[in-house]
């Protein structure tokens, strides 16, 4: 027992007996306390959603019967719906799946009706007397200029309810008919070309470019049609045909309509050396209405008999629709750019109106007594909007909306009928001219990329300037 207790250190002799070994006590180490900052926060890297509080109501979860499969395990979807939406999905047993086209559809979730304000949202207010009053914003009316912005002296433009002598072409060079001369005047430049004279036994009864804008057809007063190059000044074709005056005129897109006081209408071809091609008669009085449709494929005529006829190209005996609802004589036809086969025309001093034809099957649309005759109708190219001018009483200008015919503006300042109207290439401006030989510009219509009202451009001055 002693071997076990004797040290186990090596020591010189004699030296073991005199040195006496203590334990050392044992330190203990207590570690620092753990600072947890507050500012930090510790995230995990996923997120388990809690499918108790998902309101699933919101995606318009509507159960509706769809055919079964043979085969259908409905355990095995009842299962993996309480696996998707939770077990307070499936009120009922079995659980009927959920058709995949509803999934994820939003409806709007309404407030509490606990709330006072509830159902009060953006663009409602509470009134005095505490009900709730629902504020649309209203978009402000376009304001249309009611006085001209540039007026041109045209001496000798005749007061003839039958002719149509201005038209602008694509190019911007607007062309008027004055007794027996063509005159061209520049929208850019303010110049003043004169085209033609045809001579003191003929006279000037219609204008009207190609779509180009290159080519001027002009009627006479002995029947004859003419091709004017208006680069060059010069006559390049010659049709006859008529046997009394061409007073309206009409371009296809390689086609020129002419129709005459003798109650026909001639097809001209520029491209055959044949005066006419073919010849339209429908009209027991004189032709005073000619235009195509945008799609070249009909062709609306007006004449003094009170008709409004409608002709296919391919079909040159009879026409397609005969329309007689008309009581005066149909000069203003207008062709819609907006919609197809929608023909707006207008009747003289004893009818009064315009009316809206479906020319697919005949049928009226819409029927507005102006209490002025109608002298001519244009489409706005860039709005649905149409501009139509008078004559007896009141020789005015007016501005509608369509398809309500709500009035946007009427426009005065013509002392006689307003028998003449053309509209600017880029569908802004109207050209309007009357008997009391003055031209007179209106920027009336929108642009095509705003709606917001037109400005004065700068080259017009409010000076009155002569033509020639």
């Amino acid at each position: 027992m002693e071997s076990s207790k004797k040290t186990r250190l090596n020591l010189p002799a004699g030296m073991e007996t005199n040195l006496r070994l203590e334990p050392v006590p044992a330190i203990n180490f207590t570690p620092p306390p753990k600072i947890t900052s507050p500012s930090k926060t510790t995230y995990s890297d996923r997120f388990i959603p809690c499918r108790s509080s998902s309101r699933l109501q919101n995606f318009n979860l509507v159960d509706k019967p769809s055919p079964k499969k043979e085969g259908s395990n409905e355990a095995y979807l009842r299962l993996l719906r309480a696996e998707m939406f939770g077990t307070e999905s499936c009120t009922g047993s079995p659980c009927s799946p959920v058709s995949p086209s509803k999934i994820f559809r939003y409806k709007t979730e309404h407030p509490s009706p606990a709330s006072p304000l509830a159902g009060l949202g953006s663009g409602q207010d509470l009134g005095s007397n505490g009900l709730v009053e629902v504020s649309t914003p209203t978009k402000a009316p376009r304001k249309i200029p009611k006085t001209p912005h540039k007026v041109l002296d045209a001496p000798s433009l005749q007061d003839d309810f039958y002719l149509n002598l201005v038209d602008w072409s694509s190019q911007n060079l607007l062309a008027v008919g004055l007794g027996t001369s063509v005159y061209l005047w520049s929208a850019s430049t303010s110049k003043v070309t004169k085209l033609c004279d045809l001579g003191s036994r003929d006279g000037v009864c219609a204008v009207q470019w190609t779509r180009e804008g290159s080519y001027l057809a002009i009627g006479t007063g002995r029947g004859e049609v003419q091709i004017w190059d208006s680069t060059k000044c010069k006559k390049i074709r010659n049709f006859s045909g008529h046997q009394t005056r061409a007073g309206v005129l009409a371009w296809s897109s390689c086609i020129l309509s002419s129709g005459s006081r003798d109650k026909n209408i001639l097809q001209h071809d520029i491209r055959v050396p044949a005066d006419f091609i073919s010849q339209f008669a429908g009209h027991r009085s004189e032709v005073c209405g000619l235009k195509w449709s945008h799609d070249d494929r009909e062709l609306a005529s007006g004449g003094n008999d009170n008709q409004l006829l409608v002709w296919n190209q391919r079909s040159t005996q009879q026409p397609i629709l005969r329309l007689t609802e008309h009581t005066a004589a149909v000069k203003a036809i207008a062709w819609s750019p907006h919609q197809h086969g929608l023909l707006a025309s207008g009747g003289g001093t004893a009818d009064r109106c315009i009316r809206f034809w479906n020319t697919a099957n005949g049928k009226i649309l819409n029927s507005i007594d102006t209490g002025s005759q109608v002298c001519n109708l244009a489409w706005c190219k860039n709005a649905n909007e149409l501009v139509s001018t008078h004559g007896y009483s009141q020789n005015q200008i007016m501005v509608w909306k369509y398809p309500s015919m709500a009035k946007l503006a009427t426009l005065t300042g013509h002392s006689y009928r307003v028998l003449y109207l053309a509209t600017s290439p880029d569908g802004q401006t109207i050209v309007t001219g009357a008997g009391d030989e003055t031209l007179r510009f209106w920027n009336i219509f929108p642009t095509a990329k705003t709606s917001t009202p037109v400005r004065d451009t700068g080259i017009f001055s409010m000076g009155r300037t002569h033509i020639r």
